[in-house]
C-alpha cells in the first residue's frame, strides 16, 4: 500500500508541476531537453559509491527543486522558475514509476 501511495504522490507532483510549467507558458522544448538533467549526478559514482550516492540523493530531493522554484517567484526569474519545475516534475516522474533514493 504504501509503494502505491509513493506512485500515486509522484504521479500528483508530476502533473502539478506541468500544469504550472504550462500555466507560466514557458517553453515545452526546453522542459523536454532538460526534464532527464538530473540524473547526470549519477557521474558522482565515477567518483565513488560514496559520492555518487550522496551526490545523486541531494539532486534527487523535493526540498533543492522547491527552494529554486521558490527562489524564481521570489526574485521573478522565469529562468529559475522553469528550471525549478522541470526539476521537481523529473523527481516526481521518477517516485511515479518507483524510483527513489539510492
Amino acid at each position: 500500500m504504501v509503494k502505491l501511495l509513493l506512485h500515486i504522490e509522484g504521479l500528483m507532483v508530476f502533473l502539478l508541476t506541468l500544469y504550472l510549467y504550462g500555466f507560466f507558458s514557458f517553453n515545452w522544448i526546453l522542459f523536454l531537453i532538460l526534464l532527464l538533467a538530473p540524473d547526470v549526478s549519477m557521474l558522482g559514482y565515477l567518483i565513488s559509491n560514496n559520492a555518487g550516492t550522496r551526490i545523486y540523493n541531494i539532486c534527487h530531493t523535493y526540498s533543492l527543486a522547491i527552494v529554486i522554484v521558490l527562489c524564481g517567484l521570489l526574485f521573478a526569474s522565469a529562468s529559475l522558475l522553469a528550471i525549478g519545475l522541470i526539476w521537481t516534475a523529473h523527481i516526481g516522474m521518477d517516485r511515479m514509476f518507483g524510483f527513489g533514493l539510492k
